[in-house]
């Protein structure tokens, strides 16, 4: 056994520490242990040689290459060998460990959003993705309306956006062909579920079969022909909103699994990772993170002249490239051309950096 506890030669995974951003943080292993753990006792079928690779380090080693695209064989030297993480990934999947494990962090986010464990309504849609030269021939199709090659994903969510079932299929599939097969398995792990949202594409035989079938309300929510441009239609917005969540994962940007199942688990595995984050954010009452960082405040300007202020401003924040104007919004100037050419004095005579010439800009011509 080395040193680090593990029993495989060379590895080091019990020492490791996490270094990359895809990494689970302290705090988020401290939400995914516990699930972690229950769910794999919930799947063991027969005893046998216990773990001896570091179960974090597994995790990790899966959502690099989950967020980042990379092959197996590329993952970097400090996770387990990329056979044992192969492996890991394939037994878990064949068991359901990451749908497991992305239906009990649901069901918490959605009890701290005030609803109810299980949901009562969702959303349906697809989306076509291209797929590698490693997916065999067989396993893809052509979109025609896309004009796409490649395998389709039918996923179902929540009203908070949250995945609840995925379908791999060919790209030529159509949508509604590829619902029912959905809608079955939507229905038979969420009882609770009684009305679904779709767009117009999957109007027509699939909302009797769902109705009569299943007992599921198909409400089709279509685009009116008024409409010009990019318009927020209700409730489907959520499911596209997933879709791009998803998107954030370059492993998911495109197909490279030979088995439609497999990139099923890479979909779960990618939606543990977000449940995580999610659910640590919330435990800990921070807010989401936007896409864009927010700049930082401002600080509290004490100088009492006006150079001296413009030298604090510049000194907080100086990746930024202030323009006059914004300078003299902060220090309350009406003038701003009088302040430009103040500033380009300050700085001929060295009191401030030039920056360049943005941060001046063009004099204007009207008074």
């Amino acid at each position: 056994m080395g040193a680090s506890g593990c029993a495989s030669p060379g590895c080091r995974c019990h020492g490791r520490k996490p270094s990359y951003p895809s990494d689970l943080t302290n705090a988020e292993w401290a939400v995914l242990a516990g699930e972690a753990r229950a769910v794999m006792a919930e799947l063991v079928a027969t005893t046998g040689r216990p773990m001896v690779h570091d179960l974090r380090a597994v995790l990790d080693a899966i959502n690099y290459v989950t967020r980042y695209g990379i092959e197996w064989r590329a993952l970097p030297v400090d996770f387990p060998q990329h056979e044992a993480v192969y492996a890991f990934f394939l037994r878990w999947s064949r068991r359901g460990l990451p749908e497991r494990l992305a239906g009990r962090l649901r069901g918490r986010l959605r009890v701290m959003a005030g609803r109810g464990e299980l949901p009562t309504a969702g959303c349906i849609d697809s989306q076509t993705v291209k797929a590698a030269e490693t997916v065999p021939a067989a396993a893809c199709g052509y979109d025609g309306g896309k004009k796409l090659k490649g395998q389709k994903r039918h996923i179902a969510v929540d009203t908070l956006g949250l995945l609840l079932c995925v379908i791999v299929t060919a790209a030529s599939v159509q949508d509604r062909d590829g619902a029912h097969p959905l809608l079955a398995r939507l229905r038979e792990k969420f009882s609770t579920i009684t009305l679904v949202w779709a767009d117009g594409g999957y109007a027509g035989r699939l909302v009797t079969w769902a109705k009569q079938v299943l007992g599921l309300a198909v409400a089709i929510v279509k685009r009116s022909d008024d409409i010009h441009g990019f318009v927020v239609l209700p409730r489907r917005w959520v499911v596209e909103q997933t879709f791009a969540w998803l998107a954030r994962y370059r492993r998911l940007v495109r197909i490279y699994e030979r088995k439609p199942e497999h990139h099923e688990a890479m979909v779960w595995w990618a939606t543990v990772h977000q449940m995580t984050r999610r659910l640590t954010r919330e435990l800990a009452g921070q807010p989401p993170h936007g896409r864009w960082s927010d700049p930082p405040a401002l600080p509290d300007l004490s100088s009492p002249d006006r150079r001296g202020k413009v030298c604090e401003l510049l000194a907080a924040q100086p990746w930024r490239a202030w323009k006059g104007a914004e300078l003299a919004a902060v220090l309350g100037i009406e003038n701003v051309n009088s302040f430009r050419v103040q500033l380009s004095q300050w700085s001929h005579q060295g009191y401030i950096n030039k920056i360049g010439p943005a941060l001046y800009g063009p004099m204007s011509t009207r008074t």
